[in-house]
């Protein structure tokens, strides 16, 4: 084989890698859904993944998931300007290389027939959620936030979703998506990237006597906009660049709290495993 020809497969050899590999140790082939193509740092532990979620052959967002409790950290993407609508059409779908390296980098829709050993050892399936009758399948990043169809439909993977108690969803976490959707789409000029995640204390999700996945204790999220209209009126303007909320995974206390970044980081080193370190956005999105 001839230098040429060597280096012509080796390109091929890197195009197909990038096109497919989608969990790996890093969020290389999703940077373009970080803030300074950064992500989040300081999470510690040795069952996490990190998974550039793609559907339809391209990526759509990057998710942090814990294979050992079977739930995302936290899932990370850029907001798009959206109407709210929800799209109802879409089956669920599931992340073939966390079952199997050598399996297809894009999402699949759940076998008919219910998901094959490995599936269900590596990651969360629709029977988790059949019996625990206090939750209900919660995203991180919600299709409300996106606009293009396959961006709605690339949330609907069980590798985005964790069980919400369905008062706190719909009383409380929902309402607080759809404000930070009007929020954004109203006072950013720019891109918006929003990192949503969880913390856990320990309480799992049983199915038989096997336990399957964790439940959220608290649900927060937070976005960087660093282009906004600095015309906003100041019960607005106050909230830019960035400005985050966490909110208790309960069934009475469930309010949603909103507080500047740096609290939800001080917040998070108590609540979940991460080190002093820790940061969500580069530079705390001040550009």
């Amino acid at each position: 084989m001839n230098l040429f020809h060597a280096s012509v497969l080796l390109l091929l050899l890197n195009h197909v890698s990038f096109f497919w590999a989608s969990v790996g140790d890093n969020f290389k082939d999703c940077k373009q859904f970080l803030y300074m193509r950064s992500s989040p740092v300081g999470y510690k532990g040795d069952n996490l993944k990190k998974i550039c979620q793609r559907y339809a052959n391209k990526p759509r967002f990057a998710t942090l998931y814990d294979a050992a409790k079977r739930i995302p950290v936290f899932s990370a993407y850029t907001f798009k300007k959206s109407d709210g609508q929800k799209r109802v059409d879409v089956p669920w779908m599931y992340e073939p290389q966390l079952a199997s390296p050598d399996e297809s980098g894009n999402m699949q829709v759940l076998p008919e027939g219910g998901p094959d050993e490995l599936i269900e050892e590596s990651q969360a399936v629709l029977q988790d959620y059949a019996d625990a009758i206090l939750y209900e399948r919660g995203p991180l990043n919600p299709d409300e936030h996106q606009s293009d169809n396959d961006d709605k439909a690339a949330t609907y993977t069980l590798t985005n979703i964790v069980p919400q108690v369905t008062t706190f969803l719909e009383d409380s976490w929902t309402v607080y998506v759809d404000s930070i959707r009007k929020r954004l789409n109203n006072f950013c000029r720019g891109k918006s990237y929003v990192v949503t995640g969880i913390t856990t204390s320990g309480n799992m999700i049983h199915r038989g006597h096997d336990k399957r996945l964790a439940i959220p204790t608290y649900l927060w999220s937070t976005y960087c906009c660093p282009r906004y209209d600095r015309n906003a009126p100041y019960d607005v303007r106050y909230m830019f660049p960035t400005y985050a909320a966490f909110g208790h995974n309960d069934q009475v206390d469930n309010k949603i709290t909103e507080v500047p970044l740096k609290t939800l980081e001080s917040f998070l080193k108590n609540k979940t495993n991460v080190d002093q370190n820790f940061s969500i956005f580069y530079k705390d999105c001040i550009s």
